[in-house]
């Protein structure tokens, strides 16, 4: 359908208030808000996000483009949860205690978002004692942890051995990335995975739920 067409092309464009104006015309012809998100703004992150993985894009455009798919979501969240629209999966995510870096973690975050995952942002310098309450209380399927800096990227490990204790570690997957993290560490932690940058992270999650 045409609208769908447009409304991906105007996410990858970046373009915020054309996608709202595009959402709203969608809806006023009764197509329902999950179509409009999975064929539209869904559909038009997947191109962002292969073309970030083929450096045609960079991390400016990723946000430009995430800003956009925002701005139709905002219309769409009351619809889709109206009509009981599920998730494909509900993620917290933040970057590890002691480390304020943040931005690759808020595009992993709006990658996923825009993928029609649930995120729980905790933000950064998050102690274990966050990630588990939230992991707890959202009764998260995946736990996505960050760190820029060799001397936080340490404490993901007591994190892990904090879900453990607490008797969750069997019902979640837990995904690291950050600078420093490299696949060798995820497999020492026993991590479920490692994602090198944003656009790997939205399919090592989909792998992982999948």
């Amino acid at each position: 359908m045409a609208i769908f067409e447009q409304i991906a092309n105007e996410v990858v464009k970046g373009q915020a208030d054309a996608v709202k104006k595009l959402v709203n015309q969608a809806l006023s012809e009764n197509i329902s808000a999950e179509d409009i998100m999975n064929n539209g703004l869904v559909a038009g992150m997947n191109v962002v996000s292969e073309k970030f993985k083929n450096n045609e894009f960079f991390i400016p455009e990723v946000l430009v483009s995430a800003r956009a798919m925002t701005a139709g979501l905002e219309i769409l969240n009351p619809l889709l949860a109206e009509a009981n629209v599920k998730a494909k999966g509900k993620v917290v995510i933040g970057t590890v205690k002691g480390d304020l870096h943040d931005i690759g973690k808020n595009i992993v975050g709006m990658m996923l978002q825009g993928a029609g995952y649930e995120i729980i942002d905790l933000g950064a310098d998050v102690p274990k004692e966050k990630f588990i309450e939230f992991t707890q209380k959202e009764d998260a399927n995946v736990v996505g942890m960050s760190a820029l800096l060799t001397t936080t990227m340490i404490y993901m490990q007591e994190i892990i051995q904090g879900l453990k204790d607490a008797g969750l570690r069997d019902k979640v997957k837990v995904i690291i990335g950050g600078a420093p993290v490299t696949q060798a560490y995820a497999d020492q932690i026993e991590a479920d995975g490692y994602a090198p940058d944003a656009a790997t992270a939205v399919d090592l999650a989909k792998d992982i739920l999948d």
